[in-house]
């Protein structure tokens, strides 16, 4: 198996069972498990909800406290209303944006946050343990998008359907 430091692929990447390492720009290495989830901040989820389920044709999985699910795939994709996402980034998201955020998993949310903090990255919120099963840390990209990383732990709160 390929290790850090003994790796020869060029771009830096190893190949690791279910997890692509990646060296980053400054030397560190960061491995992500995939893209868990894309969340949009909606103001009006019943209609975003019509829309991409009786427009889009996406099969609906659930809707809970302020959220909607849809069944696509590994990649989940959900509509949060945008008054509660302050709850999760510490901020009101506004009309041009944050307008949603894409949530990478890993398996070490505090060490992800221990290297990020080592690069000067700026969290919104985080690592916190989430009831849904997530621990998590927010921070912007460049473009003032929500980025989420989390990590799976035990779900504390029942899901309802």
């Amino acid at each position: 198996m390929p290790m850090p430091g003994n790796n020869d692929s060029r771009d830096g990447t190893l190949e690791l069972p279910q997890l692509l390492c990646r060296r980053t720009a400054y030397g560190s290495m960061v491995a992500v498990e995939s893209v868990g989830y894309v969340i949009l901040y909606v103001r009006d989820v019943d209609a975003s909800v019509a829309f991409y389920r009786d427009a889009l044709g996406l099969p609906f999985k659930l809707r809970d406290a302020g959220y909607a699910e849809f069944v696509t795939g590994e990649t989940k994709f959900g509509l949060l209303e945008r008054t509660r996402a302050s709850d999760l980034i510490h901020r009101e998201p506004t009309e041009g944006g944050p307008a949603g955020e894409v949530l990478f998993l890993v398996d070490d949310v505090d060490a992800e946050a221990e290297r990020l903090r080592g690069l000067g990255v700026e969290f919104l919120s985080g690592p916190v343990d989430r009831p849904w099963g997530h621990r998590t840390l927010h921070l912007l990209d460049p473009d003032g998008f929500v980025v989420e990383l989390a990590q799976n732990i035990p779900r504390l709160l029942p899901r309802h359907g």
